[in-house]
């Protein structure tokens, strides 16, 4: 491996390798060697000889506001919490429509909602399971892999980090090498990182080139945390419920995971209390048998292991709860008697003696044997193999037989066992600095591991079923139909908003494992462009991205709808009943005029009063008690920043109306003087001594906006 310190260098060392042809595969997410690509894309800008094509996903840029007022917002925020974090140059001309014509940029996820109205990338979206990924980059022609890396140590050699990232990086670089494909892997060096193990961890010869100058370091792209709603909650309190113990749990990001991990942690931290609030708000086992049948209430003994594609921040709060502690060992054997009771985590000589009664191990050890008992903790650190004998401490030999093993040679617990499996992360600042702040031995605890050993069965079938036994996949969608196929990434006139990413392998991988669920959660309405309220469970829609046959659970604020198993009728009125009432008429006419529901069906009067205000009540009286707040997990938001977010958020919606916007113009001439309290927040808008018609104005729609929300 050539290291280099500088851009224009390494830049040009990809050239001379691979020539003006260039395919270049990046990571999704945070994963960017956001230098080195900016490097790249600018010499194409330049050199039109140059044919650029970026496989990519997930293009995360600092925020930029729309409106004048947004940019007032945003920009010491954005200041504050992205550093020096640069912006892809890519994706700002891209944005821009000004992309270059010898440069292509495809993508097979998309930040949600953000390209929706950018031809190029609408063009040039790439619809693949997750698990494809890797072939479908390979099948065009990929020959640069640049990724963004941690340095560290491991025995003392040094080694690279895929860190946030080994999710399809090895994958292909073991694919092309195998092929002999002309191909440059580059990394980009970067010690914000945190140095991850499991998969992540390369030697310095899996790379060609690394740019390693400490002058390029930037700060990891963070998301900030989005507020949690009342109906979000709902939907989390609903979900908690169908987590078992000693169970597996892959969950996405964003408020709907937030509001889930906050009702498990709940579960878990006061019990009572939260069985309390279940009752409160009608969550119960006999209203939904899924729950007796698949879920709990109970706190978590044994815990909970996580295989998620994505690891996502809350679930730190999961691991500092102590629920995400249910260790898993790669080695079949060992998992199958763990899962049978057979052996536990502690070792002794009764471990020894089932293992050779299981076959793991001869009663004549091997060096396979011993290396396995080494691997994982059965024998201690300090014993080494010796020409068919084990050599101990002091120097003593003794013979490698399974009933001559004295105390010694044992460890004291077994070890290399995972809490969580995760092909990517990304998250807050403060998640990144847990993570660089977790002694080693437990961030070794999060594996990090290759998509392809994640998002399916094929190829370890037998290990993961062992590893994921009461398996909950819990992910969001936008739309349900009443057959129970849903939307997820796109809309149903082919506007892509997303990706599919791996939640079809999820929902697959649910009914693929006898004792596991795919749980959908789904917000029962939208506020559409026209400021109207719209279902979000739909007789049918345009685009599909789980088929009906796949239909398992789907949460929404009003309850659970058990697909599973169901008719088309069964599973019509089980979505209809957890639709808001606004809609439920509209839908069952609809279901019944196209024969999927009888006639003379009556929808219960218990799920006739689906509306906000029957669980904003309840969740009120505990809100009072610091319960059920916006941001449960805290936020990189001021206090005046929530305040100014809400009143700009209802100033959008007020002015994407024109009778709206002329009622709030008009009420423009009540505002006053700005009270002590507003002061401060127009200061932080830089509002505070306008000095112009605009500038007063934008500082009264501010204060009115502030004394309404």
């Amino acid at each position: 491996m050539q290291k280099y310190q500088d851009l224009e260098m390494i830049t040009e060392s990809i050239i001379q390798k691979v020539g003006k042809n260039i395919t270049l595969a990046t990571p999704l997410g945070a994963g960017k060697a956001n230098s080195i690509i900016n490097s790249i894309y600018a010499r194409a800008k330049v050199d039109k000889e140059i044919e650029l094509t970026i496989l990519t996903a997930l293009t995360l840029q600092k925020p930029i506001g729309k409106s004048d007022l947004e940019k007032k917002f945003l920009e010491p925020f954005v200041d504050r919490v992205f550093g020096n974090y640069p912006n892809l140059d890519y994706d700002t001309d891209r944005q821009n429509h000004s992309l270059p014509g010898n440069i292509k940029v495809i993508e097979f996820y998309f930040a949600p909602g953000k390209l929706k109205t950018v031809s190029s990338a609408q063009q040039c979206y790439l619809s693949s399971n997750y698990t494809h990924v890797a072939r479908d980059i390979i099948s065009r022609g990929v020959n640069v892999i640049c990724q963004q890396v941690s340095k560290g140590e491991v025995n003392g050699d040094e080694v690279f980090s895929l860190s946030c990232n080994p999710d399809i990086t090895v994958d292909i670089v073991e694919e092309l090498r195998e092929q002999n494909k002309n191909i440059m892997v580059v990394a980009q060096v970067n010690q914000e990182l945190p140095f991850m193990y499991g998969e992540s961890i390369v030697a310095p010869e899996f790379f060609d080139a690394a740019l390693d100058n400490r002058s390029f370091d930037f700060r990891i792209f963070g998301l900030p945390k989005m507020s949690v709603s009342d109906a979000d909650y709902m939907i989390g309190l609903y979900a908690s419920t169908l987590v078992k113990d000693d169970g597996e749990i892959q969950i996405g990001i964003g408020s709907l995971g937030d509001a889930l991990v906050y009702a498990l942690c709940l579960r878990e931290n006061d019990n009572l209390e939260y069985r309390k609030i279940l009752e409160a708000v009608n969550i119960t086992g006999d209203k939904y048998p899924i729950i007796s049948n698949y879920g709990s209430f109970e706190r978590f003994k044994v815990g909970l292991f996580a295989a998620t594609e994505m690891f996502v921040d809350s679930f730190v709060h999961l691991f500092t709860s102590n629920i995400l502690k249910k260790k898993v060992y790669d080695s079949v054997i060992l998992q199958r008697l763990l899962n049978k009771n057979v052996i536990s985590e502690i070792v002794d000589k009764n471990m020894l003696q089932r293992l050779y009664e299981h076959k793991a191990i001869g009663f004549n050890l091997s060096k396979e044997d011993f290396e396995f008992l080494k691997e994982f903790g059965i024998f201690n650190k300090s014993v080494q193999w010796s020409d068919g004998l084990l050599k101990m401490e002091s120097g003593e030999k003794i013979k490698a037989q399974v009933d001559e093993l004295p105390q010694e040679v044992l460890g004291e617990r077994l070890r290399n066992g995972a809490v969580a499996h995760a092909g990517f992360f990304v998250g807050e600042q403060k998640f990144y600095q847990f993570l660089k702040d977790l002694p080693i031995e437990q961030r070794k605890l999060i594996r990090m591991k290759r998509i392809s050993q994640i998002n399916h069965l094929y190829g370890h079938e037998t290990i993961d079923r062992l590893q994921r036994k009461n398996g909950r996949f819990i992910n969001t969608c936008m739309k349900v139909t009443l057959n129970g196929s849903v939307s997820s990434d796109a809309l149903d006139d082919g506007t892509q908003i997303s990706g599919v990413g791996g939640q079809y392998n999820f929902v697959a991988m649910a009914h693929e494992l006898p004792d596991a669920r795919s749980i959908l959660q789904l917000r029962s309405i939208r506020i559409n462009n026209k400021g109207q309220n719209e279902s979000n469970i739909v007789f049918n829609y345009g685009h599909c991205t789980i088929p009906k046959h796949l239909r398992d659970v789907v949460i929404t604020e009003y309850g659970i709808a058990d697909l599973r198993a169901k008719t088309d009728e069964e599973v019509a009125v089980a979505l209809i009943k957890v639709a808001d009432s606004r809609f439920q008429k509209s839908l069952l006419t609809e279901a019944k005029n196209h024969n999927k529901v009888g006639i003379n069906y009556v929808l219960p009067s218990e799920f006739c009063n689906n509306y906000p205000q029957s669980y904003k009540t309840v969740l009120g009286r505990y809100k009072e008690h610091n319960q059920f707040q916006a941001f449960p997990f805290g936020t990189d938001f001021t206090s005046e920043e929530i305040k100014l977010g809400k009143a700009l958020k209802y100033l959008k919606s007020q002015l994407g109306n024109r009778a709206k916007t002329v009622k709030l113009l008009m009420s423009l001439f009540l505002v006053g003087k700005p009270s002590a309290g507003h002061l401060p927040l127009l200061k932080r808008m830089n509002l505070h001594n306008p000095s112009n018609l605009k500038e007063k104005v934008y500082a009264k729609l501010v204060l009115r906006a502030l004394c309404l929300c």
